[in-house]
């Protein structure tokens, strides 16, 4: 950014004016801004440099207010709020120039004002870029919670799906899948939809490529959670799941696990579950 003025006179007055009440400017700017005073300050003194040295160069300025914008916007302020901080500025200065009652102060005030009209902008600019990316951050912790793998068993791991399978989604449930199956050595998967509200081409195709990437790691996927609706929908679109086995519940996709791993699962007489390996 590179500062122009058509009076040199007033410029250097403001500038003056700065340098000689840089206390009450400052303190009187960290009272309406409502600020730190130590980011004032020092956003305050690489200003006051760069118009010293005459160069126009406020790259350490713009650095200081980028930080100031981000800080206040993982703090939860608003871009307004943050702006109007600097903007404050131009008040606190006024209030000297008020005083001072020169014209080429009054006319150097005007520059000054258009400068910190433009830093302003640029903090509610990067305020915003800043505040998009803590949103992206979020919605991409949520997703990663939202897609848990579970260890059902020995060998075998479950993916319950809740909400809307989209491919940012699949792209999610994909990875942890493959993570879980090469940390835990799992041979059997089962895909639970039980909690997915429809099945239409797209999530169809998600499940499929989800399914086809696990048997590359030599694991047996099992979709379950196919509800009357959702079976209906399926014939009714033509999707064909091919050999993948599908069951209606949890339950039944991990009784199905278990017999392909040689788990057989007995009602003992007191209503209890016993469970033994075949062989044993």
């Amino acid at each position: 950014m590179i500062l122009t003025v058509h009076s040199d006179v007033a410029r250097r007055r403001v500038e003056e004016l700065l340098q000689e009440h840089e206390e009450q400017v400052i303190a009187r700017w960290v009272q309406i801004a409502k600020a730190p005073s130590d980011e004032l300050l020092d956003i305050y003194r690489a200003l006051r440099s760069a118009l010293d040295q005459g160069k126009g160069d406020l790259a350490d300025v713009r650095g200081l207010l980028a930080e100031l914008s981000r800080t206040r916007a993982r703090a939860g302020h608003s871009p307004s709020d943050t702006a109007r901080a600097v903007f404050g500025l131009k008040e606190a200065l006024y209030e000297v120039v008020e005083a001072d009652g020169e014209a080429e102060a009054l006319r150097g005030f005007i520059w000054f004002s258009r400068l910190i009209d433009d830093l302003g902008l640029l903090t509610f600019e990067i305020f915003a870029d800043a505040r998009e990316k803590i949103i992206m951050d979020q919605a991409e912790q949520l997703l990663e919670l939202s897609t848990p793998v579970v260890k059902l068993w020995d060998g075998i791991v479950a993916v319950p799906l809740i909400g809307t399978l989209d491919s940012a989604r699949t792209q999610v449930v994909m990875e942890k899948l493959l993570q879980t199956l090469v940390d835990t050595g799992a041979e059997h998967a089962v895909i639970d939809i039980t909690g997915v509200p429809a099945v239409d081409t797209q999530v169809a195709q998600h499940l499929l490529k989800t399914v086809v990437a696990a048997r590359l790691m030599g694991a047996e996927c099992v979709i379950s959670g196919i509800r009357p609706q959702i079976a209906h929908t399926i014939v009714t679109l033509g999707i064909e799941f091919g050999d993948i086995v599908t069951k209606a519940s949890l339950a039944d996709a991990l009784a199905h696990a278990f017999r392909r791993s040689g788990v057989q699962v007995t009602a003992s007489r007191n209503s209890r579950i016993a469970v033994r390996a075949e062989g044993i």
